[in-house]
């Protein structure tokens, strides 16, 4: 009975998206651009931002490169330094994510000479 159960669950439970994992962004990928985004606005080096954030210039980089997962103490810190709202940042990863990848957007639009 447990078996059928199972099954019965796992039928019902298999995604019906036909998204794969690898056409799906990171959060963690996308804070990292945000971050990075956010510092360039403010003309700040990595080394600026480590120093008022008090973290590591490598571990910032390994959060801009979207190697590292952030916690929302540090990301607090961070965007403090950066003198913006983790409100704010999120926000931004979140639009990342949601944005087309621009082979998407292109295979998907007609060519400029067709228009």
């Amino acid at each position: 009975m447990t078996t059928k159960t199972a099954l019965r669950y796992t039928q019902l439970a298999a995604p019906t998206a036909t998204v794969t994992p690898k056409s799906q962004m990171l959060l963690r990928e996308a804070m990292g651009m945000s971050l990075r985004a956010y510092r360039a606005d403010k003309g700040m080096t990595l080394r600026d931002l480590a120093e008022h954030a008090r973290v590591s210039p490598g571990y910032l980089s390994e959060l801009e490169r979207g190697r590292k997962e952030v916690s929302s103490e540090l990301l607090a810190s961070v965007c403090h330094a950066l003198d913006a709202s983790v409100a704010d940042v999120l926000i931004e990863a979140a639009s990342i994510m949601t944005m087309p990848s621009v082979d998407e957007e292109m295979a998907s639009t007609a060519p400029a000479a067709a228009e």
